[in-house]
Order: structure tokens, then sequence, then C-alpha cells
């Protein structure tokens, strides 16, 4: 008799292991560069959510770039072997749904939970919602802020602490900032808005400022001829050719923060994901500011949304669900932001302990937060990155003097509305 209950221990063990061992693996696609305390944060944020959810095992990939992380999901998507959960453009919703790669939230979440869906901030929903539905959730976003060199600004004879507030202010403070050496070569910039990298969005945040919109809220046509959406771009090419304020040609998105850190440049647009570094580099005399206005105060939004894919199984898109919940909950995108630079996508998240903390010691980490009110959709449309190459190619053309500014939106209007013509009704 007693060797009887070793025996039924033992077959009972064998039958419960395979339970024990059948935690849901997802896939978790990612675009953050590899290496650095961003990477270390997403690794350690995975980690703290396997411990508390034993029951799901998350399997990170790091993709590359935007572009290269969406070509890569909706390659593994056509191929049957999506992964089930990724950080994707915001922007590339629509050739996300229009390649029926993902699978809308609200499908997802039990009829009494929905409400998860509002407690995000507005500004941030409008790139992640399409025909009704909400196909992504905001993880690492951002705006484009101003920043200024308070030390520069000081011997310049200009007061530091304050910022230009319109644009006829940021090209006077640009020109007096503008060093040349006795051989009249530039020094020192005075004004820096990259070009190269996503010239769309930094266009774009001029376009808010001058009224002007670049496209439809559904996505279905672009107004890139239209007369505020020209001017903004005149202003663009006449910083450098008319006020000699900024270089002439493509200024490179990816070395601007570093010319503005070694005090090359005095003042520059960059993503508000950049504030932590340049807060490392700079240090007390940086200065962060909602971009200036011209007829009004905006900024487009930027940055990536968690996504689901709808040829994941129901049991993994029920796990990717608990993850995004997770990853997105007040505490976890607090220190997100806190971490990365990038903004805390609800407002509960500004009333945790540890942002209240940060903001106390860092108050310009509220700046992003404070434009969200004034901010636009980003450019998104069907056929989103040929569309955004087209207006690209105008802004290059412009800034190179190969085109006037009107010659320049005229042509990009034409064929980006070519591209569209399949979804226009």
């Amino acid at each position: 008799m007693p060797a009887v209950v070793p025996a039924f221990l033992l077959a009972f063990a064998l039958l419960l292991a395979p339970l024990a061992r059948a935690a849901t693996e997802i896939t978790f696609h990612y675009p953050i560069a590899v290496g650095g305390p961003v990477a270390k944060t997403m690794t350690r944020l995975v980690e703290d959510f396997e411990r508390e959810h034993p029951d799901i095992k998350v399997r990170p990939i790091y993709t590359g770039t935007y572009r290269e992380s969406l070509a890569k999901s909706l390659t593994a998507h056509r191929s049957g072997n999506p992964p089930d959960v990724a950080v994707l453009f915001a922007v590339d919703i629509y050739t996300l749904i229009d390649a029926e790669a993902i699978v809308p939230f609200d499908e997802l979440l039990p009829a009494g939970e929905r409400a998860w869906l509002e407690s995000f901030y507005p500004a941030f929903m409008a790139n992640s919602r399409a025909a009704g539905k909400t196909w992504g959730i905001p993880f690492q976003r951002s705006t484009i802020l101003l920043y200024w060199n308070k030390r520069l600004f000081r011997e310049a004879g200009l007061d530091a602490n304050r910022p230009p507030q319109d644009w006829a202010q940021m090209v006077a403070y640009a020109r007096r900032l503008t060093q040349r050496d006795d051989g009249g070569k530039v020094t020192r910039w005075g004004l820096l808005i990259p070009s190269s990298g996503f010239p769309y969005w930094l266009f774009q945040g001029l376009v808010t400022a001058n009224g002007g919109s670049l496209m439809n809220a559904t996505g279905t046509k672009t107004s890139f001829d239209q007369p505020a959406v020209v001017d903004a771009l005149r202003f663009w090419v006449d910083l450098s050719k008319r006020e000699q304020a900024h270089p002439t040609g493509i200024v490179e998105w990816g070395t601007t923060p570093t010319q503005f850190a070694e005090g090359k440049a005095a003042m520059i647009w960059t993503t508000s994901g950049n504030f932590r570094d340049l807060r490392g580099k700079v240090g007390e005399d940086l200065g962060v500011a909602m971009l200036p206005a011209k007829v009004q105060r905006g900024s487009p939004t930027g940055g990536g949304n968690f996504y689901i894919f709808r040829k994941s199984p129901p049991a993994k898109q029920r796990a990717a669900l608990t993850f995004v919940r997770w990853m997105v909950s007040p505490e976890r995108t607090a220190q997100w932001s806190i971490d990365s630079g990038y903004i805390a996508v609800s407002p509960k998240a500004w009333e945790t302990p540890a942002m209240k903390a940060h903001l106390a010691q860092f108050p310009q980490a509220a700046v992003a937060r404070d434009q969200l009110p004034v901010a636009a959709q980003e450019l998104s449309t069907h056929e989103n990155q040929r569309v955004t190459r087209t207006l690209n190619a105008g802004l290059a053309a412009a800034l190179n003097g190969a085109k006037t500014p009107e010659q320049a939106m005229r042509d990009a209007q034409a064929e980006a509305m070519r591209i569209l013509l399949p979804y226009q009704r």
C-alpha cells in the first residue's frame, strides 16, 4: 500500500506538468534603438510583466526603424506568422487596416471594459481611431518642441527665460543668435529645423501654426497645395534664403540634437522624445517651449501605437491585450516617460508619485503634455508611406532651390491624389 502513493503522486505530477508549462508565448515587435537606457527600460518592463503574469511569456524582437518595423510586421502577416503585438507608427494605421493585419481593440475588450479606451489623451487617439473603431493604443508618443540654449540667449542679450512666441520673434531671435567668423563663415546657426528623417512632420509643425492642414480626417485626400501650406513652406525656405539664420538645403534630423548640444545651434525643433538626452547634455541651460505661433499654436503628435494582429490566435490576442493594458497603465507609462522622454499617454499617469517627483525636478517635462490641447493629427492617409514620400520630395525640392514652394506643393498634391484615387468615393 505505501508504494502506491508515490506512484499516484508521480502520475498526478506528470498530468499537471504540461499545464504548468503551458504559458502563452507572444511575439512582440518594437522599433527602439538597441542599447542605451531606453532599450534597457524595455527589457526591464518585459521582465516585470512576466513576473506579474507567469502564465504569459513575451518574446520581444527589436525590428529596426519604424519603416523597417512596418515592413517586417506586414511581411510576417502575409506569410501567416505575424507578431502577436507590435509598436508601429501611429500614422500607418490605414496601411495596417487596408492589409487586414490588425484587429480593433473594441472587439477584444469585454463590453463592460471599453471605457478604458477613453482614458488616453484625445490628441493621441486622433491617430488611433478610424471608421468608428480603435485600432491602436498610444505608447511612445510625442510632439515637436522648440529647444533653446539659455546661455547663448544671455550672450546675445536676449531674455534667457523667454523663448520666441511667434514666427516674427523666432526670425528676429534666429538672426541675432547666428554667428559668423571674420571670413563670413557661419559658426553657429540661430535656428535648425530638420528636413531629413521626418521632414513632413517638422513641416506639419509650420503648417499647423499657420492654421493649415495636410489631409482630411479619413485619410483619403491631401491638401498640399492650399495657401496656408504653401505659405508655411515659403517661410521655411526664407529662413535661409532671405533671413540667413538657417542653413540652406537639407538639415539632418540625426545630427541636429548634437549640433545643439555642442553650441553650434541656438534653437532647434525636434521631438519631445529627445528631452531626456538633451537635458543630460545641456543641463540647466536647456530651455523647452511649445512651437511658436503664426495664426495659432500647435504641433502634430507623433510616435508609435500598440497594435494587435488579426491572424494571431485568440489565446495569444488575449495575452497581448493583457500585455498592452499593463504597459500603458498609469504607473508604467509614467516611468516610460521619465526614462525615455516620450509623453505619458494618459492624464492619470501624470498624477502618479513618480511623475510628480519627476516634474518637481524637471518641470520642462510637462511642456509637451501641455501642448496636447492644441496638437493636430499627424499626417496619415491610405498608402501613407507613398504619400509621405511624395510630400518629402516636394519639400526637398523647395529647400534645395530646385522648385518654388508653389510648384513643389502643386506637384506633390497632384501625385498624392493620384496615389489616393482608389480611395475616393
